[in-house]
């Protein structure tokens, strides 16, 4: 698995992968994106939110990654936020990330969030927050996978810890 900036070439692999989410009315977590989708949009605002420049009051500096296998396929999304504001303390975390349906179940999302831990650490953030609903057994065995350690439950999110330098 490569996990990466997403770029021009990858449009097709990507579209494809969100109308996937979109047709199974899965969660796209990890994806920052509206409704009425433009990929070179896309494009441009990741490389604005990444250096922080037009963001709303509400929003952090963040880094959009995609997760491909060795065939150019695109398999999920990673949102790696570079500070956290009291919301994403709460019940976002620093990262957010998803597989695509299709592709659920082989073993992507535990690699991609140790990716997603590596790119963390080259940005010196080292304790990761990372979060799930409480009902998503499938993100809490990812989670502690990668050494995630629980603080603490704030309505229906659960709050990990992830000390990267112990990866």
């Amino acid at each position: 698995m490569e996990l990466r900036r997403p770029t021009l070439a990858d449009k097709t692999a990507i579209l494809e992968m969100i109308e996937e989410f979109r047709s199974m009315d899965s969660p796209m977590d990890g994806f920052w994106g509206e409704e009425d989708f433009d990929y070179e949009s896309w494009l441009e605002r990741n490389v604005t939110a990444e250096m922080g420049v037009g963001l709303p009051a509400n929003v952090v500096p963040s880094i959009q990654y995609v997760s491909f296998d060795d065939s150019n396929q695109s398999l999920g999304f990673l949102n790696l936020r570079l500070s956290l504001n009291e919301s994403l303390l709460q019940h976002g975390g620093h990262i957010g990330y998803s597989i695509r349906p299709s592709e659920r179940g082989k073993g992507y999302a535990k690699e991609q969030l140790y990716l997603g831990l590596l790119e963390a650490m080259s940005k010196n953030i080292s304790r990761v927050l990372v979060t799930c609903h409480v009902g998503n057994e499938a993100s809490r065995r990812t989670i502690l996978s990668q050494g995630g350690q629980l603080e603490n439950q704030v309505g229906e999110t659960e709050r990990y810890w992830i000390d990267v330098e112990e990866l």
